[in-house]
Order: structure tokens, then sequence, then C-alpha cells
């Protein structure tokens, strides 16, 4: 607590970052947004007339992959822009799962360094108030008031920037998980086209 009170909110802070961090790790791997070879799965079915609606549920709840290829599934029979349409809108409906906690964490990254100017102005004023009752006789005094204005400085630093870090990666993690749901759909939907143009 060297840093004074405002350590307490930076702590707090660095404890919600590393939860989020960990939980987006968790949820944000490939295999559980976009299972490699599930639409594979769902050609299968195709060709092999298994597709009915107990599938298309356990399609839909298996990721988010599945819910996009499930709302193609459901207007199979519809002409191709409808297709297209309810997979964009069940892409929309997707990405904020794949967002969630990143604004916290983006703000997370920006109040920190905030929150330990705030302690290092603290100290200042700590540091001078001692001056101003005990003059400048006791340099423990002044000392006291540097270090605890240079930690909550390094505190807020130290929260802020693994915070900051990791919104960037995860941002970027998630527009390229989106960008290969577009790539499946679309071709879910080459497929769709094609079965038609069979029968």
């Amino acid at each position: 607590m060297s840093g004074g009170w405002i350590m307490v909110p930076i702590i707090l802070c660095s404890c919600v970052a590393a939860a989020i961090i960990g939980e987006r790790f968790w949820y944000l791997r490939k295999d559980n947004v976009n299972p490699p070879q599930l639409l594979a799965q769902v050609q299968q079915w195709l060709q092999r007339k298994e597709l009915d609606a107990n599938r298309v549920n356990l399609l839909r709840n298996s990721s988010p992959l599945g819910q996009v290829l499930a709302a193609g599934l459901v207007n199979q029979h519809h002409d191709r822009e409808i297709i297209k349409q309810a997979i964009e809108d069940a892409g929309r409906h997707t990405a904020p799962e794949l967002e969630r906690y990143l604004s916290t964490l983006g703000t997370i990254a920006a109040i920190s360094p905030f929150l330990g100017l705030l302690g290092t102005v603290f100290g200042m004023i700590k540091m001078f108030a001692g001056i101003g009752s005990q003059g400048l006789g006791d340099p423990g005094l002044v000392a006291t008031g540097i270090s605890q204005a240079l930690v909550a400085t390094a505190a807020g630093l130290l929260a802020a920037i693994p915070s900051l870090m990791f919104y960037r990666y995860f941002r970027s993690r998630v527009d390229d998980l989106l960008i290969d749901m577009e790539k499946e759909a679309l071709k879910l939907v080459q497929i769709l086209q094609g079965r038609r143009e069979k029968d």
C-alpha cells in the first residue's frame, strides 16, 4: 500500500483485466469459434439427406460458426439473396458475443494511467503538505511522498500496458475469426446453390 489508497482501484482494474484476458483466450480459440470440420460435416449431412431440425439445432448450439451456418440452412429453400441475408443477420448477432468484455478491457487500458497519475498527484500533495507543516528538516517525509507518487504511477502503467496490448490483440483476433466465418458461410451458400442446380 506504499502507493496510497489509489492502489485499491488500480489493483481491482488489474484483477478484472486478468480475468477478461483469461476468459477471452479460452473463448476465442479457433476450435471453439470456427471448428475446422464443421462445414464438411454439414456438407456430408446434406449429401446423405440426413439434415433435420434436430441436427440444425445441434449445429446452432455448437459454436458461433454453427449459428451462422444454421441460419443459412434454415433458409436453404429460398433464393441466394435471402440465404445471404439470413447468414449476415446471424453474423451480426454473433459478433457481440466474440467482442464481449473487450470494451471493458479497453476502458481499463485507458483509465489505469490516469489512476496512476491521480496517485502521483496525491503523493505530491502529501509531500508538500508535510513540507508546509514541518519544513524541510525531515527528508524522510519528502522521500515518502515521492515514493508514493512513483509507485502509483508505475502501478497504473503496469495495469494499462498489458490491458492495451491484449485489447488490440483480441480485437484483431475477433476480426480474423469473423472473416473466417464469412468465408465458411459463403462456401455454404455455394454448396446450397449447387444442390439446387443439381436437383
